[in-house]
């Protein structure tokens, strides 16, 4: 039997965490050349009230262990988000709504997610080199709740599962789970969303690269 493994059962210490955390908030994103659109971020609950949070990184219940954000709040730039309003609306004829994970990322968090994944799990987590497309406000960690029960649905993998459970076309899995899986997948990519390869949970939006890398931390967002 293969040993899944969840990215909270990493090797590593919460001295170690907040050590990590202060040499990332340190260091600056890396720099871009370009022509870039103003950054628009809108928190997803006030555009659409029906979509749920479970912002995982607002508590332990993460690969790191320990908070990570401050506020248990999502962000998405502003077309990213109305298209997914689009999504949630879609769902709702089929008893279903979506659950949000993760939006706009500060990028120290990004990096400190590199600094403290081990290597051979690093395609799980982006290039702080690179950035996120997180870090741009065009990236959100989603997946589907029941209506009637309110209850997450089960999908083939768990969310930040680092095996090939999280795959989006990993064939394991009750044909219900994939199901699910698939209809998520279907519905984001009808409206300019891309699944992450190593990841069914993780969408990009179409336009991530009209957006810049940012470092702004919940608390300095706007009332959009």
């Amino acid at each position: 039997m293969m040993n899944y493994k969840k990215r909270n059962n990493l090797p590593f210490t919460f001295i170690l965490f907040c050590l990590g955390l202060l040499y990332s908030c340190a260091l600056k994103p890396p720099h871009e050349k370009g022509d870039f659109k103003d950054s628009d971020l809108v928190e997803l609950i006030k555009l659409d009230s029906t979509l749920k949070l479970d912002i995982r990184y607002a508590s332990d219940n993460n690969f790191v262990g320990r908070p990570v954000y401050t506020e248990a709040r999502a962000f998405l730039q502003r077309p990213a988000a109305e298209a997914l309003v689009e999504v949630n609306n879609e769902l709702k004829p089929l008893g279903y709504r979506l659950l949000i994970f993760d939006g706009y990322r500060p990028w120290s968090v990004t990096k400190m997610f590199w600094d403290i994944t081990p290597e051979e799990d690093k395609k799980f987590v982006a290039d702080p080199k690179e950035g996120s497309r997180h870090n741009r406000g065009c990236a959100v960690d989603l997946t589907l709740y029941e209506i009637s029960s309110g209850k997450e649905v089960q999908m083939p993998g768990e969310y930040d599962e680092m095996s090939e459970r999280s795959y989006p076309d990993f064939n394991g899995g009750t044909d219900e789970q994939r199901k699910m899986r698939d209809l998520l997948r279907n519905k984001m990519e009808a409206h300019g969303f891309n699944v992450y390869e190593y990841e069914w949970w993780h969408f990009d939006f179409k336009d991530w690269r009209k957006y810049r890398i940012q470092n702004i931390q919940f608390s300095a967002i706007g009332t959009n």
